[in-house]
């Protein structure tokens, strides 16, 4: 009798140890594209286009690391000006998460890491993320020195409206 119900009893402890799903944050990391149900894949386009409308052009060759960094955050911008504001940033921000986004040698995403997740509206950190696979490829990156790295901050409104801060002296 006894042998008949140790299995259960087995399977009872193991189940009982398997900790709840956790959400506390923790490092995110990319390596393919974004698989979010909620936000479909959106073309990306120049602002000011209607959706579907117009392509990013082919990014530019870069020299250095910042001409990437800025050439980069334009591309953010261009391909989801319905996510983005120019304007001054306001003085008490939603959300500030910090991206490190890994490039392949053709510029296209290798890994996203996120390196400061922000406190409250965790929800920007999906946001920023899907809004950097819309931006990508970001150029030949091959003849730049290694690490390919970008890190970009993303400053969002209370509108969940963002701004990369390598532009925020525009």
């Amino acid at each position: 009798m006894f042998n008949r119900w140790l299995p259960c009893w087995g399977l009872a402890v193991l189940a009982g140890c398997a900790a709840p799903p956790s959400h506390a944050p923790g490092p995110v990391t990319r390596s393919a594209a974004p698989q979010s149900a909620a936000v479909p894949a959106a073309e990306p386009v120049v602002a000011g286009a209607t959706k579907g409308a117009t392509r990013l052009s082919p990014p530019g060759p870069v020299r250095s690391a910042s001409e990437l960094h800025q050439q980069a955050a334009r591309r953010i911008v261009a391909a989801n000006p319905q996510l983005t504001y120019m304007d001054r940033p306001p003085d008490v921000l939603l959300a500030i998460p910090v991206l490190a986004i890994d490039l392949n040698a053709d510029g296209s995403i290798h890994r996203i890491d996120v390196l400061r997740p922000p406190r409250q509206a965790k929800d920007t950190i999906q946001i920023a993320i899907d809004a950097v696979y819309r931006a990508a490829p970001f150029g030949d990156v091959s003849r730049l020195p290694r690490p390919w790295r970008i890190t970009e901050t993303f400053l969002f409104n209370d509108d969940r409206r963002f701004k990369p801060r390598t532009l925020n002296s525009e």
